[in-house]
Formats: structure tokens, sequence, C-alpha cells
């Protein structure tokens, strides 16, 4: 067979006069002067590239297929790389932001890192300060992982920065990771903001070195430090329960890059969510510290479902692998043993606050349906019974998964003008409205399109590279737009009072939040409420569904189940049996409803 395909590099992607040199697992790479010529050879995947003296390996963000004059591609980096005393015009838009991963491996491959831009300065709050001092204890007590469980808008991402801070006094550490959610035209510049702001690199990021990346770059992290010889003495995982399924190559990568597979040689791992999981089978990310609490060897909890067993919890093997009870006290029983793990131990390898401006108000919102709407919303609930029993008879998995996936973009799609009349409602009594929505084609664009045609403004944040995202984020955020449609479930804010970039201030304009259809997994409807619901502002939210449908039952087990989903592993797994039923569908696996 042939070998992959190598891609070509012309005249024009000549980096000049450089050489190359073996990768070497050592913090701080020394120059070495390149060899004369008018042009050195293509390095190849394994090599890396080395300025001469006066010069510098700049590595950039390059957009695929951008052309980028005057950059070689580098295969050992999978990234555009130029050497020279400074970057050239052409190349100036790719040179990539402080702490992005490209940022980060262009340091180690220079004996000097860039200085990071000044920031402005933020004042950590009280529950910041107690929630880094509890991390600290319990890595200076030898502890591997530390689970944190804040109520979305309490402060996650400062309480990381500053124990990552206080970690640093008590140990030597030099690579710092954080692994955020999606999208990172949001997410990576909201971590670079705070690590700045919080004094992360205080000494112009010489003795800290952070890099910030998203969960979908974890495979090319994992890529690169096996190419660069790096090591990351702490990991931080924003929004940990992206990593709660072990048969995904996104948990094969989290394995490989927090050290989750070894039981030496690893880094302190800081796991920040707010929601876990939905069932303790899904907390297999905690396996390090399980077999800590237990003396157990790491290779016995790589079956975390068979483990949990043997420690007495209610698990057993189901058509589609292993299952939680559905008894309520054998629960109850399951869920007190796993927080004595985590809360137990000394010091406690787990935090968990309630948001002190109190919990997120959810409530209902039925849309009556004209007779003609009704009468289409009939026809496609038959349809969608009618091909589920067949796919349900054949146990054709697909086919049943496309019939769920199928009625509930057409029943989204009937009431998309009932949500425009709320939200212009809304909009008319001086407020700012967050729409939360899961489909773009049915939901996201004939709700903006609307609204637009309305004489209203809408900012969006869905449809891969549609928009620019933090742009439009700062559109709803300054007023300009007073309407937001988004896809995402967490790692934006829009909240009213925002310390915005520049030292501006998000109006204050009240925020009310909107789900157009109820959120199956109470995971994501506690992530999206928390988008408006932060940082002391209080916004309440409604859920809008067809009256006297099946849609007001599921709407019901939301609003019923979201108030304990909470930290703790387990809160909505029954209002997800619920759900299946309601809908004919609980011969599918569970991902079929939570979209994993």
């Amino acid at each position: 067979m042939p070998g992959r395909r190598r891609r070509p590099t012309s005249s024009s992607h000549s980096t000049g006069t450089t050489t190359t040199r073996k990768p070497a697992a050592r913090k701080a790479p020394r120059t070495r002067p390149a060899a004369a010529g008018p042009a050195a050879a293509k390095p190849a995947a394994g090599d890396l590239p080395t300025p001469r003296p006066g010069e510098r390996v700049w590595v950039l963000a390059v957009p695929f297929r951008a052309p980028a004059p005057g950059a070689s591609w580098h295969a050992g980096l999978s990234a555009h790389v130029y050497v020279g005393a400074s970057l050239p015009a052409a190349l100036t838009p790719y040179d990539p932001p402080p702490y992005s991963l490209e940022r980060f491996v262009e340091d180690q491959l220079n004996a000097e890192p860039r200085p990071v831009p000044p920031a402005r300065p933020m004042t950590p709050r009280p529950e910041q300060v107690t929630g880094a001092a509890a991390i600290a204890r319990h890595a200076a007590a030898g502890g591997r992982m530390f689970l944190l469980g804040d109520d979305p808008g309490v402060g996650k991402t400062g309480t990381a920065v500053l124990a990552v801070q206080q970690i640093a006094e008590q140990r030597e550490v030099r690579a710092v990771l954080v692994v955020a959610d999606r999208p990172a035209a949001i997410t990576v510049p909201h971590w670079a903001r705070s690590i700045a702001a919080f004094g992360g690199a205080a000494d112009g990021g010489q003795s800290l070195r952070w890099c910030v990346t998203t969960w979908d770059r974890l495979g090319k992290v994992a890529g690169l430090t096996k190419a660069t010889g790096v090591r990351f003495d702490v990991v931080v995982a924003d929004e940990a329960h992206m990593v709660r399924h072990t048969t995904t190559q996104r948990w094969k990568h989290w394995k490989s890059v927090s050290g989750a597979g070894r039981a030496k040689d690893v880094p302190f791992v800081l796991l920040a969510t707010a929601t876990p999981a939905h069932t303790p089978l899904e907390l297999p990310y905690l396996a390090p510290h399980f077999a800590a609490v237990h003396g157990e060897p790491l290779k016995d909890w790589a079956d975390l479902p068979h483990r949990l067993a043997v420690h007495g919890f209610h698990v057993e093997r189901g058509r589609y692998g292993w299952t939680w009870t559905e008894d309520a006290d054998e629960r109850r029983a399951d869920l007190a043993l796993l927080r004595c793990w985590l809360a137990d131990t000394d010091p406690p390898a787990t935090l968990h606050r309630p948001a002190p401006w109190g919990p997120v108000s959810v409530t209902g919102t039925p849309v009556a349906l004209t007779p003609a709407e009704r009468a289409q919303y009939e026809a496609e609930w038959s349809e969608f019974r009618a091909e589920m029993q067949l796919a349900r008879r054949g146990r054709q998995s697909a086919r049943g998964r496309a019939a769920l996936l199928r009625f509930r973009q057409k029943a989204g799609l009937i009431r998309a003008a009932a949500t425009v009349d709320w939200v212009k409602a809304q909009v008319e009594a001086d407020r700012q409205v967050a729409v939360s929505v899961e489909f773009v084609e049915t939901a996201a664009d004939p709700i903006r399109e609307a609204l637009l045609d309305g004489g209203i403004a809408v900012a969006g944040i869905y449809g891969r590279d549609r928009f620019d995202v933090e742009a439009e984020r700062l559109r709803f955020q300054t007023g300009e737009a007073p309407v937001c449609v988004f896809t995402v479930t967490a790692s934006i804010s829009l909240h009213a009072g925002e310390l915005l970039p520049g030292g501006l201030t998000a109006s204050t304009t009240p925020r009310v939040g909107l789900f157009h259809q109820p959120r199956f997994s109470g995971i994501a409807a506690r992530q999206v409420t928390g988008r408006t619901h932060r940082d002391h502002q209080v916004s309440p939210w409604r859920v809008a569904f067809a009256e006297d449908t099946v849609e007001e039952d599921v709407a019901r087990v939301m609003v019923e189940r979201l108030a304990v989903t909470g930290s703790t592993a387990g809160g909505d797994t029954a209002a997800l049996q619920e759900i299946a039923e309601l809908l004919d569908a609980d011969w599918l696996p569970a991902t079929s409803l939570t979209g994993d």
C-alpha cells in the first residue's frame, strides 16, 4: 500500500536558510546555527526547525488552504512555520494570539518566549480565593486530581487560574494545558484574558507557559507532545464531562495528554464542570482518583463499570452495555458512596458551591397551535410513531435515531413563528433575549430571519464558520443586537454587566432565556441556563412546547429534573429514561437522547 502523500512545497513556501534537529524532551530549547546556503531541505516529520542567531521560529495559525507566502508546512508540527528575524506583513494575519496552541509550540522552539501583552487586572471574588486554596491543599497532600463542580457563573475559570499559581509555588510547574469547550473563537480568548488578568503570567510568561486549546484539537496536542517532547505539569479540563465516554477518539487523546493511563510521571489534573455526568458510569475521567482512594492498581479501573460493580454499585450489563439501577433507594446509596470517595478524603478532592444568587428559574411556556399547525403536528407525530415502531421491531438503531431527529426538527419548525412573537414581546419590554436552539435549518435560521425581517437585530452563534462568534457575542453583550440565537451549550458569557475586552462593560439590560425546544439532557440544559444566569446576574428561563402534545410531557420532565442536575452524577438519568419512554425510544442507546 502506498504511503500517505506528503503535502508539496513550492518555491514560494521556502523558509530560507534553516537547519533541523531531532526533538528532545527539555524545557528551554537552545538555538543552533543554521547551515549556509540559499535554501534548506524540507524538514522531515520528526525534525524540528531551528533558527540562526538573531532569528526566530514562528508557528502560524493558517486557515485551511489559505495562502501563506514565505512559510512552509511542517508535517511533524502539523502547522506552517516561518524562520526569520521578524514576521513578514503577508504572514502577520496568521500570527497566533498569546496562550494559543501555536504560540505555545513556538515558545518551545525558541530560547525565549514572546512576552504577552499587559491585561486589565481583575480582582478575584472571595469564592474564587477559597476555591483555589482548597485545590492547592489537595495537590499539596499528594492528590492526583480535583473535581471543581461549582454552579455555572460562580467563577471556575478564575478559581482554576489562581489554583495553578498556588500549585506552582509547591512544585516545579512550567507547562500548563487548558482544554476548553468550543467555539475556540470565544473560549480561547476568554481563558487568555483570565490568565493574564488574574496574574497567571505576571512575569511575562517566563515561569508558567500556558497552552489553551479546545476538546476538538486535543488530538493535535497529543501529537505535538510527541513531536516536541514536552510534558504538561498541570492540566485543566474545562467542561470535563466532554470525556465521559471511553469509546471516542477524544477519550484516547485525553488519556495521552492527562496521563490517565499511567501510574507515575503524571500531571496534576483539575477537572472543572458543574455537570459531571448523567450516571456514575460516565465518570471514567475520575478513575485515577478512585484507584488512589482504594489503594488499587490503576489498571484495575480501566473497566470502570466492572469496578463500580465490585465496590457495590448497583450497575449491571444490559442490551446496550452497562446500565444503572432505576431503584431510587439504590441510586441514593450509590450517590452517597460516590460523594464519600470524593468529599471524604483528607483534604477533599472535590468542591461544589451553589450560586449565591440562587438557582435559575425555569418554567414552561405552552404554545397554542392553530388548527392547521395542530393537524400538521399530529401528522408528523403519527409518521414518527409508525417509523419508530418499524425501527424497533427490526432493532435498527440508526433508523430509530433518524426518525427521532426528523420529528424534533419538524416539531420545532412548526412552533418557530410563536417563538418569534414571544421574542418580539420581550424586546419591546426592554429585555435582551437569549434563544437556545438545537437545529440550524429548522430553528436557528427561520427564527433569526423572521426577527431580522421584523427589524430586530440578531446575533447568531451557530453554524461552523458562518459567523465571527466573538464579534456576534459582543454585539449582543453591548446591546447592539437585543437577541442572540445560539446552539452552543457552554463556554460563552451572555450575562448582563460582564467586563468586556478593552475595559468596556456589557449592557445591564435584564436577560431572559428561551429553550425553543425542551432539552433531553439535564447536563446540556443546566449549561445553557448558565450562559445568562451567572456572576450574580439573575436570568429566568422558559421552555417552549406545543400544548397538549408529547412535547408538553417532555418539557414537564425537563423542568422537574433540571433542579437536581447538580455536581453529583446521576441527577437526571431518571429523566432521560422517562423521556425515552414518552417517545417510544427507550430501546435506543442513551446517547440517542443526549446527542453524544
